[in-house]
C-alpha cells in the first residue's frame, strides 16, 4: 500500500479519495482545491501494485471484477469524475511519465487496422446484437454524437439535428451519387435520400449493422436509390460526388491516415466534398486508454488535430470548414447512460453482472472525458477544391432551416 499511497497523494489534487484497504484500514488522500469526494474499498490487496504501474486498466478491471467498490454513498460516476478532474497530476508522477514514453514509442503498432484485423475490431463491438444496441441508443439507433441545438431537447431530436447539420455540410445536389463510410445501421444514409434526390451507398464491416441496414432500407421504399455493402471502404471502387463519415475515422488509426485520404482523393472528382465526423481530443498526440482498447475498442483512437490535418495537406486536401462540437458527446452519453441503467437488468440478462459493469465503466469514463477531460468531437469538411462549398458560411445556418422546413412537408418529424 506504501507506493499506492504515494502516488495517490502526488494524483488527489481536487477534492478527496478515501481507500478502504483490503485489511479495512482507511487512508485519505485529499487535495487542496475543491472536488468530488469518494470513498473506495479495495477488496483485493494485489490491486495495491497493479494500480501503481497499470493505473486505467486496473481500475476498470477492479469494477469489472467487483474488487474495487465504492462505499457511504459514494458512486463510479463520483469516481471517475474524480480520476478525470486530477488526469493531469496523474500524468506527471514520474512512474507514469516514464510508462507513457515508452508506451508512445510503440502507439502505431497498438492502432494497427490492416484489412481483416480491422473487421475483427469492429464485429469485437458493433456486433454484440442489434437487440444490445436498442436498449440504451434512440429510437433510429445512431451510435455517435448528437447535436444539442437547445437546452432540453430528446436524444431523438438532438440525433435529427445533427443528421442534418451533415446533410448541410456535404451541400447536395439531386442526381449526386454519396458514399457513407462506416453507415452504422443506416440512418444518415436514408436520411439523405429522404431529403435529397440522391443515390446513397454505405459499407459497413458489421454483418448485425449491414442485415438492419438493407432492411430499413427495404422498409423506407428506398432500396433503389440507398444500398448497403459489408465491405471496407479500402475496397470501395466507385467514384462519388460526396463523401461522409461518422465515427469511423476513430477506428483507421494513425498509421493508416495517410491511406484513408488517399482514398478518399481517389473516389472524388476535384469539386467533389468530404465531411467527417470523429472523436478528436485538444491535446497533443498520444494513446487510447489500454482498458478501452483492451475491452471496448480494440485498434481505435481519437486523434489530435495536428495528427489528422498534416496528412491532409500532404494529399492536397483542402480543409474547407472545421467545427468543434465541444460538450455534445457529454449529454449524448448522459442520455444512453441513463437508458442503459433504465434496462441494466436486461443486459445482465443478455450476457452477465461483469458486462454491465464494463458497459457502465465505459460510458460514464467516456461522458467524463468529454465533460472535464480533453475530448471532443469534430467535423473536417475536406476537398481538392477550394470553392467546392460555398464560401461564405452563412449556407451552414440558412441550410438547416431549410431543411427543417423540408423535413414537415415530408413528414420527417422526429
Amino acid at each position: 500500500m506504501f507506493l499506492l499511497s504515494h502516488m495517490l497523494k502526488s494524483f488527489i489534487r481536487k477534492g478527496q479519495l478515501t481507500v478502504i484497504d483490503a485489511d479495512g484500514k482507511r487512508h485519505v488522500f485529499g487535495g487542496r482545491e475543491p472536488g468530488p469526494q469518494v470513498t473506495m474499498q479495495l477488496t483485493d490487496p494485489k490491486l495495491y501494485r497493479s494500480l501503481v504501474f497499470k493505473a486505467e486498466l486496473t481500475a476498470g478491471e477492479a469494477y469489472m471484477d467487483g474488487t474495487m467498490r465504492f462505499e457511504e454513498g459514494s458512486t463510479l460516476r463520483d469516481f471517475l469524475r474524480l480520476f478525470s478532474v486530477n488526469r493531469l497530476s496523474l500524468g506527471s508522477y514520474p512512474i507514469q511519465k516514464v510508462l507513457r514514453a515508452i508506451k508512445m514509442r510503440f502507439r502505431k503498432s497498438m492502432q494497427s487496422n490492416r484489412k481483416g484485423e480491422a473487421q475483427r475490431h469492429v464485429a469485437h463491438h458493433y456486433d454484440l446484437g442489434n437487440d444490445f444496441y436498442k436498449l440504451f441508443l434512440d429510437d433510429h439507433m445512431l451510435y455517435s454524437c448528437a447535436y444539442f441545438r437547445e437546452e432540453g431537447e430528446t436524444l431523438e431530436q438532438a440525433q435529427r439535428n445533427k443528421l442534418r447539420l451533415l446533410a448541410v455540410k456535404l451541400n447536395l445536389k439531386p442526381g449526386m451519387k454519396v458514399l457513407d463510410i462506416g453507415c452504422g445501421w443506416g440512418d444518415l444514409a436514408l436520411y439523405l435520400a429522404q431529403l435529397e434526390n440522391v443515390e446513397v451507398v454505405g459499407v459497413t464491416l458489421s454483418k448485425e449493422q449491414h442485415a438492419l441496414a438493407t432492411r430499413r432500407a427495404e422498409a423506407a421504399g428506398l432500396a433503389n436509390r440507398v444500398r448497403f455493402e459489408l465491405k471496407d471502404y479500402r475496397d470501395v471502387k466507385e467514384s462519388f460526388d460526396r463523401i461522409v463519415s461518422v465515427g469511423m475515422f476513430e477506428h483507421v488509426g494513425v498509421r493508416h491516415y495517410d491511406e484513408f485520404f488517399k482514398k478518399l482523393n481517389a473516389l472524388m472528382p476535384d469539386d467533389g466534398l468530404a465531411v467527417i465526423h470523429s472523436i478528436g481530443h485538444m491535446s497533443p498526440p498520444g494513446m487510447t486508454s489500454p482498458w478501452l482498447r483492451k475491452y471496448i475498442f480494440p485498434g481505435g483512437y481519437s486523434p489530435a488535430l495536428s495528427e489528422v490535418v498534416a496528412v491532409t495537406e500532404q494529399n492536397s486536401l483542402w480543409v474547407t470548414d472545421i467545427e468543434v462540437l465541444r460538450l455534445h458527446y457529454a449529454t449524448t452519453l448522459a442520455h444512453w447512460g441513463q437508458r442503459f441503467e433504465a434496462n441494466r437488468d436486461k443486459v445482465v440478462a443478455m450476457y452477465d453482472e461483469r458486462f454491465a459493469r464494463m458497459w457502465e465503466f465505459y460510458l460514464i469514463s467516456c461522458e467524463m472525458a468529454f465533460r472535464t477531460g480533453s475530448q471532443m468531437v469534430f467535423h473536417l469538411q475536406l476537398s481538392r477544391k477550394r470553392d467546392a462549398a460555398p464560401i461564405v458560411r452563412d449556407y451552414v445556418t440558412d441550410g438547416q432551416r431549410a431543411y427543417i422546413a423540408r423535413e414537415k412537408e415530408l413528414g420527417l418529424d422526429v
